[in-house]
């Protein structure tokens, strides 16, 4: 028994030993006594972007059940967005709770089996993984969480790393968890070389001595050192900031950073510049003794709760200045979830339904491979060009325009700076290379000379807040199918070409091009000039091998925009006798036969009712204008109704039929303000809006209540705020994005002097800070004494810039709260964003403050 023991013992260590010299080929990243990530074969610096993705567990793991969806076709839809999205990285931090028991035995089941295939699929495109190896929290988001005897479940997050018993189990786990051969690859996690290394848990609570913090991971470290594991171990030192010296006290190779700029779950887009709060990242205790010799990885970050195309690119940029080697977002939506944005409601990622923001994330992925390690651009507004890359919130753009690749995220008139040496063009939108109606996106690869393989994704339609609460019923963005013109102006395809379909033979698409122009569908094209199209047809073929990717692979959701929507912003507020342009998206089953504008001016009973046809633009858009005489002084109500093949449909009601019906219920309105030209432009009424300002407080753990004042009838509607004090040096802010607002009111603008602002109650507070922000980021304020007086009249011309409060606050809390200009610029009226307000000294603890409305005249 012994010697056969002994028998198994050593052909165990034969195996493992044949199977870690397998991929001696494949480079590995080990970290330098600098702290720098390199490749063992070059001792070449390494640069990795990527994403999280958590479909083998919780959340992402049921609704795929829910929806009747295959699990690892899942992961292959997805993983193959990954590749042509050009990421390299992936993390994930592994729910514990789902694969262990209750003293951290690791289960083998069909969690960790999903999370074996996903690895292997990663390993298969060439894209590396850093697994966080635990969670330490519930699998419920956003459901309950769901028992499963794992031990997470028996301990409290902030007292998991000290209880003796939850330690010994998380030793056990960690140890069993990385020893793990993955049936799909062959390998151990240990020896896979796919795999970069290991974080010991995230987001760890650290509550008691750093001391015990420092033996915490220390014992942690050892569990995994007794494995045999050589990779680099990482810890999360963006939390506790107290215990920052035990964390750097210890042989982690690698710290871990986390980046939410603004903020977290605001249940609804937020909209503004955004890039002053990219502008820098700045880390407090960068000389604490150990620092150096740390690596640097960002495991998440996002510019949450914002469906911008311009955000991403200068996150990476920013990363790559502080020296960060491995930056991966959280979270990508798997393809069969993100039609609902259900995974993370504050989060909204892939490429099928977000085609901009994942080309901006393609563009980002190149920032980081191009941005030197530690590389400066400048502060902002400087940094908005920065190498071959651009990026405009007034835009809404991100540009990479190099010699050999022109990726764009949005329509631009940017011109290529070598469009005959392309060879790699991938957009959204327009641009002088592709002219495109459609609203998914496009991947122009050259293959060779004459010779180009073209993807396009289907078009993805808004048709709700993706950022508002989640529902596998309500349904965030919609896919149509349908055939739009194209026109390519790339010089190595002049002329005539020809287009050969690489996918389904029954795509209908035309032979030949001229002029550039083609009609496509959704799908995979093969386009080759004349004189080379035998010769590349049966070179270049569907099962073709081509860098990560098989030619004629295409994944692409199936259209589901079953019924009409029209999704349309009413303007909040325009001057009487001005003609008012009208415009919203339509998307259904199939084009509109029209689409037409009734106020509620119109009867059955009349011969001549009001309408105003819409007319079809680019893509889904339709536009008409209300002459001047419809556009009067009070209020315009109105609905749009959608004829299709002999059927109409009214909004926003939704229902079937036009008002003109003679049973046509009393329908829901859109409705506008309409104003005298001399009326001011007010940027919050508080009658009409009600609760419309956002409140916060630095630091965090100041915070307020407010309430509608009840006074007396005859007062003005306003709003009372009081404050709840839980430390000295509490400020307390007000915002409103006023945007939409003023938008439609440019000319009485232009000729506004003051900001008025209404103050009807104030207790034990004698001033306050009142400012705009303009789109460019910047804020300009006055400092008001609160002597009492109902009403603040500002002259504009005496507003200061200042620096910019950084609203909602960002993650992690070390992060510096104000954006400081360093580049002086003069205030604009026309360019006013939003309002913002702000406490000045010290707040008493029995404080009030009633605002009501705020108007410039």
């Amino acid at each position: 028994m012994i010697r056969c023991t002994s028998v198994i013992a050593f052909f165990s260590f034969f195996i493992v030993a044949m199977l870690r010299a397998q991929d001696t080929s494949v480079p590995t990243i080990y970290v330098d006594d600098q702290g720098v990530m390199r490749w063992s074969d070059t001792r070449q610096e390494a640069a990795f972007y990527g994403v999280n993705y958590c479909l083998p567990f919780a959340h992402g793991y049921r609704a795929i059940d829910y929806l009747g969806k295959d699990h690892k076709q899942a992961i292959d839809r997805d993983v193959y967005h990954f590749t042509r999205l050009g990421f390299n990285a992936y993390r994930i931090h592994v729910w514990d709770v789902e694969i262990t028991d209750s003293v951290g035995n690791l289960l083998e089941n069909e969690h960790l089996d999903l999370l074996d295939y996903l690895i292997s699929k990663l390993r298969e495109r060439g894209i590396r993984t850093v697994i966080t190896c635990q969670t330490d929290f519930g699998n419920g988001y956003p459901e309950r969480n769901r028992p499963t005897g794992g031990f997470s479940y028996l301990y409290d997050k902030c007292d998991v790393h000290s209880n003796p018993d939850a330690v010994r189990a998380q030793e056990r786990y960690v140890s069993q968890f990385i020893q793990h051969k993955n049936p799909y690859t062959g390998f151990a996690y240990r020896d896979d070389p796919y795999v970069v290394g290991f974080e010991i848990n995230n987001e760890p609570c650290h509550t008691g001595d750093p001391a015990q913090t420092r033996t915490y991971i220390n014992r942690m470290l050892a569990a995994i050192k007794q494995t045999g594991n050589m990779k680099p171990v990482f810890y999360n030192v963006s939390h506790n900031m107290d215990h920052v010296g035990a964390y750097f006290n210890t042989a982690i190779q690698g710290a871990t950073y986390q980046w939410y700029p603004i903020g977290l779950v605001a249940g609804f887009t937020r909209k503004g510049n955004f890039l002053p709060y990219l502008d820098q990242y700045e880390i407090p205790f960068s000389s604490v003794e150990g620092f150096g010799s740390k690596a640097k990885i960002v495991y998440e970050f996002d510019p949450a709760d914002a469906a911008y195309t311009y955000l991403y690119p200068a996150m990476a940029r920013t990363f790559r200045s502080q020296g960060f080697q491995w930056i991966t977002q959280f979270a990508y939506d798997p393809i069969d979830l993100a039609r609902y944005n259900t995974d993370y409601q504050t989060h909204y990622m892939n490429l099928a339904y977000t085609p901009g923001k994942a080309i901006s994330m393609k563009i980002a992925a190149e920032v980081t491979r191009r941005v030197g390690r530690g590389e400066s651009f400048g502060s902002y507004p400087a940094d908005t060009l920065f190498g071959d890359f651009l990026v405009s919130h007034k835009q809404d753009l991100s540009v990479l325009n190099s010699e050999k690749i022109y990726l764009n995220s949005n329509h631009t008139t940017e011109r290529p700076v070598a469009p005959e040496k392309l060879a790699t063009v991938a957009g959204c939108g327009s641009s002088p290379i592709v002219d495109y109606a459609g609203t998914g996106a496009y991947f122009l690869d050259q293959l060779e000379p004459g010779v180009w393989r073209l993807e396009v994704m289907p078009d993805a339609v808004p048709i709700a807040d993706p950022f508002a609460k989640p529902s596998l019923s309500r349904e965030a963005v919609t896919i149509a199918w349908n055939r739009w013109p194209m026109r390519l102006r790339l010089p190595d395809l002049t002329g005539e070409f020809h287009v050969v379909p690489l996918g389904a033979d029954d795509v209908p698409v035309a032979a030949h091009a001229e002029g550039g122009a083609l009609q496509v569908t959704p799908g995979v094209y093969l386009l080759c000039r004349p004189e080379v199209v035998d010769a590349a047809t049966r070179r270049w073929q569907a099962d073709t091998r081509w860098h990560s990717i098989n030619l004629g692979e295409f994944v692409a959701p199936e259209a589901h925009a079953a019924h009409f929507s029209v999704v349309h912003t009413p303007a909040t507020v325009v001057t009487a006798d001005e003609s008012l342009t009208i415009r919203a998206t339509v998307v259904g089953p199939s084009l509109p036969d029209s689409v037409v504008l009734h106020t509620d001016r119109v009867s059955f009973w009349s011969a001549n009712n009001p309408r105003v046809l819409l007319k079809h633009g680019s893509g889904y858009r339709y536009e008409g204008n209300l002459p001047r005489e419809m556009v009067k002084q009070g209020v315009i109500r109105y609905t749009m109704t959608v004829y299709a093949k002999g059927q109409a449909t009214t909004f926003p009601d939704n229902r079937p039929g036009t008002p003109l019906d003679w049973d046509y219920p009393e329908p829901l309105y859109w409705t506008t303000q309409v104003v005298p030209s001399a009326y001011p432009v007010v940027l919050l009424d508080a009658a009409a809006d009600g609760e419309s300002l956002e409140t916060y407080a630095m630091p965090e753990w100041g915070g307020n209540t407010v309430n509608s004042r009840l006074d007396h009838p005859a007062a003005p509607k306003a709003w009372r705020y009081t404050f709840a004090k839980r430390d000295s040096g509490v400020r307390f802010f007000w915002k409103r994005y006023v945007a939409d607002v003023v938008a439609n009111r440019r000319d009485r603008l232009a000729d506004a002097t003051y900001l008025c602002v209404a103050l009807p109650g104030v207790h034990a507070l004698d001033s306050l800070s009142v400012g705009l922000t303009t789109d460019d980021g910047y804020t300009y304020r006055a400092n008001i004494a609160l002597d009492g007086a109902p009403l603040v009249r500002i002259p504009l011309s005496t507003l200061q810039l200042g620096d910019t409060p950084l609203l909602p606050a960002p993650y992690p809390v070390f992060l510096e709260r104000y954006f400081s200009p360093t580049v002086q610029r003069s205030f604009d009226v026309a360019t006013v964003e939003s309002l913002v307000l702000h406490t000045l000294g010290e707040v008493a603890s029995d404080a009030s403050l009633t605002i009501g409305n705020v108007w410039l005249e």
